[in-house]
């Protein structure tokens, strides 16, 4: 939070982002009256940026659940008050006009598609809930007035976009997509070529030009003006392309989301970066910055490594990689999920399953019915980039093949999630216990579509008022430990985190709250054999009594041992904080 916008630090970073092509003084006064008028006009007194233990997301489409009598904002705030959903924030995924990509290809950022609501309906949510979106920085639909402008060769947003004539270097571009990277579009009656990383109707927005970064700080402001807390900046390593690079990381990239940052820190709101990068581990933290970037990232390591933990029954890899990841500095977090509306990414894997550990996770993913997903690497290689299953039927089996302990593992799997240093989030389908939506793939329909299920209202509310069923008994266990953990403050994400090493068929990790007052214990039985956890190796404090928050029992001695079922986690505890 600053007192006075730090315009000498604007103008420097957009000296490093456009060097001297522009006119950088002229550029700095537009951006700081932009932000000035906002902050002389919004008298609303907001309140420091502050991650509390009890912080946890729901994704969601703003239609995974409809209704043909309300619209679909409304069935969500209806079904999230009607089962008490124990989160208290939510991401809605694009809920603005698009064209595809289940609305990640924006046709107009500031409106609110009518088949979803209106502006009243998400701000009845935004109410009750910190509501995140997604600011779609990288591309925009093809049916967008500023392609359609750029098309006719005038008009506002026209020479938004990125016109290739002879582009060098393009074998070393990196790309999360293997269709071709450029479209040809007729362009003042001759044919021209545009930049589209991730399809044909997703164009490029071109950066080069700071119009471009003008016109998303005065979309981004217009969001905060509608009370949005949280911004989930998407395919954010991809805005910046230069010649003869693999156009992904850029330095550029950097300075833009610093921009941002600067700006958040100057208006002194409740507002969250949060950066979605679905890279190698390393370059994914490097999005923290100095504490100047992010403030969150999305931890996508975690999702692969705790599903190839449990298909394989064998701890040593995420505890390899546990061990070495940097607690996260004072405001910043790790975004922590294990399923989303994309698939279950395979980069951040790199550097730890790879060749034919990889590969055999693949054929067993598949096996259950999953889909793989390519990109293209800078050699021009067709690489498997994401699994596009819905993460229930991920867990149907091991390395040694199906059997009964689905729900185990699955809430196994989430068990450990929710232990992890960071802000958790659930997917709507995850909590709901959605399977393989194959009839949307038979449609015809992109591959991600098998997790991308929407619900009819009464169809899940009579599934999860009905006990016997699969998606009740999913559904209930997980808001259950979903409301323990809201009360721990071990669980705060700048709590302690310490990994501990108790052999590859059991997973742990140790927790304690900035108090010094409470720790917990969660360890995780990977295996779907029954295990027993030596008390002595995690060093229980005398004098103090110690429970399980999962089962509600009693540790009796800290001296003996405990049996774990498969699958089963406890989170060993020092206080009743209930």
């Amino acid at each position: 939070m600053h007192n006075h916008f730090e315009k000498k630090t604007l103008k420097a970073l957009l000296k490093k982002i456009y060097k001297d092509n522009h006119d950088i003084n002229s550029l700095t006064q537009e951006i700081t009256d932009i932000i000035l008028n906002f902050k002389n006009n919004n008298k609303t007194s907001r309140k420091k940026n502050n991650t509390y233990f009890n912080d946890a997301f729901l994704i969601t489409y703003p239609d995974s659940i409809s209704d043909s009598n309300n619209s679909p904002l409304k069935t969500l705030n209806h079904f999230l008050n009607h089962f008490n959903i124990n989160v208290n924030s939510i991401h809605i995924l694009p809920f603005m006009p698009s064209s595809s990509d289940s609305g990640f290809s924006v046709i107009d950022y500031t409106k609110i598609d009518t088949n979803f609501g209106n502006w009243g309906d998400l701000s009845d949510l935004a109410n009750k809930y910190s509501v995140m979106i997604d600011l779609v920085l990288n591309h925009t639909s093809q049916e967008s007035e500023w392609f359609k402008n750029f098309q006719k060769g005038s008009g506002y947003g026209y020479d938004y976009f990125i016109e290739i004539d002879n582009w060098q270097g393009i074998p070393q571009i990196s790309r999360p997509r293997t269709s071709e990277i450029f479209k040809e579009f007729k362009v003042n009656e001759k044919n021209k070529k545009v930049w589209c990383t991730f399809s044909h109707d997703q164009i490029d927005l071109n950066f080069k030009n700071p119009q471009v970064l003008i016109e998303f700080i005065k979309i981004f402001i217009f969001y905060l003006e509608k009370n949005i807390k949280k911004f989930r900046l998407d395919a954010i390593a991809y805005i910046w392309k230069e010649e003869k690079t693999n156009c992904i990381n850029r330095p550029e990239s950097h300075y833009i989301v610093k921009v941002f940052r600067l700006i958040v820190d100057y208006l002194d709101s409740e507002s969250i970066l949060v950066t979605e990068t679905n890279i190698p581990n390393k370059e994914n933290l490097s999005y923290f910055g100095n504490n100047d970037e992010a403030h969150w990232i999305y931890n996508f390591t975690l999702s692969p490594l705790i599903l190839y933990t449990l298909s394989n029954g064998n701890s040593q890899t995420l505890r390899r990689w546990s061990m070495t990841m940097p607690p996260a500095k004072h405001g910043n977090s790790y975004f922590n999920f294990l399923a989303s509306h994309d698939g279950i990414g395979l980069r951040p894997l790199e550097g730890y399953v790879e060749g034919n550990e990889l590969n055999e996770l693949l054929t067993r993913m598949e096996s259950y019915g999953g889909k793989i997903s390519y990109r293209t690497s800078q050699w021009g290689d067709e690489i498997p980039y994401e699994i596009n299953i819905s993460l229930l039927d991920s867990f149907k089996g091991t390395v040694n093949g199906l059997d009964a302990y689905i729900v185990e593992r699955f809430l196994c799997a989430h068990l450990i999630m929710f232990s992890f240093e960071g802000v958790p989030a659930i997917y709507i389908h995850s909590l709901l216990g959605t399977r393989n939506n194959y009839e949307s793939i038979e449609k015809g329909f992109e591959l991600r579509a098998i997790n991308r299920y929407r619900w009819n209202k009464k169809e899940i509310f009579d599934k999860l008022n009905n006990p016997k069923t699969i998606n009740s008994k999913i559904f209930r266990k997980m808001n259950k430990i979903l409301e323990i953990r809201s009360q721990q403050p071990a669980f705060d994400p700048e709590a302690t985190q310490f990994t501990l090493n108790l052999g590859n068929e059991l997973f742990g990790i140790w927790r304690q709250d900035k108090n010094k007052t409470q720790s917990i214990f969660c360890i995780s039985n990977v295996t779907n054999r029954s295990k027993t956890l030596t008390l002595t190796s995690i060093n229980l404090i005398e004098g103090q009594k110690w429970w399980d928050l999962i089962t509600e029992n009693y540790i009796t001695d800290i001296y003996g041992e405990v049996a774990l079922s498969a699958y089963q986690s406890m989170w060993i505890t020092n206080k009743d904080s209930g």
